[in-house]
């Protein structure tokens, strides 16, 4: 639920901010926001991390699990006082103090898709592949090469196999030129 309110509170305060831009602008924007990174880092940020229980043996993303406390606090706070309560403790407290929207405005996060389009258009194939993938100390790191008509470009390491490809991916539209 908290995922869902979420992305109402912060749909009108992108619609208020920015009354003179489009739908499709606003959306983007607010993709921004609600992304699975962007809401791990205002987990971290507001140091989640140091009052959830979870069992520390099992391979879990802990800053995915931020971002999922972040979203059922979220809820909580619907459930507790109402929209107006959750709209007013997301700008007063979250908007203001964890989120840049200027410097999520500069930001083009979607590197995957933006290599995507790009070789669409010139009609290239483009592949994302794993050229590493290892468990160490209870977490998963992944290497990921992309390759664009059988010609290796860009790599990128992470802890997901999303976060290497956005990074093969950001590291390619360099190569390329493009970014």
């Amino acid at each position: 639920m908290g995922d869902a309110i979420l992305d109402a509170v912060v749909a009108e305060h992108l619609f208020l901010k920015f009354p003179e831009n489009d739908e499709g602008y606003l959306t983007k924007l607010k993709s921004k926001i609600v992304n699975r990174k962007t809401l791990s880092d205002i987990g971290e940020n507001m140091e989640i991390r140091q009052v959830l229980n979870y069992n520390k043996t099992r391979t879990i993303n802990v800053s995915t699990l931020e971002g999922n406390a972040f979203e059922a606090i979220v809820g909580a706070i619907y459930l507790d006082g109402g929209y107006d309560k959750t709209k007013q403790s997301l700008n007063n407290y979250v908007f203001r103090k964890y989120l840049n929207f200027n410097k999520l405005l500069e930001e083009e996060i979607d590197f995957k898709s933006k290599l995507f389009i790009w070789c669409q258009r010139k009609k290239l194939n483009l592949d994302f592949i794993v050229v590493k993938e290892n468990h160490e100390n209870g977490q998963w790191n992944y290497e990921i090469k992309v390759v664009i008509n059988h010609k290796e470009f860009g790599r990128g390491i992470g802890l997901s196999k999303k976060t290497a490809e956005q990074e093969a991916a950001k590291q390619t539209l360099h190569l390329i030129g493009e970014i």
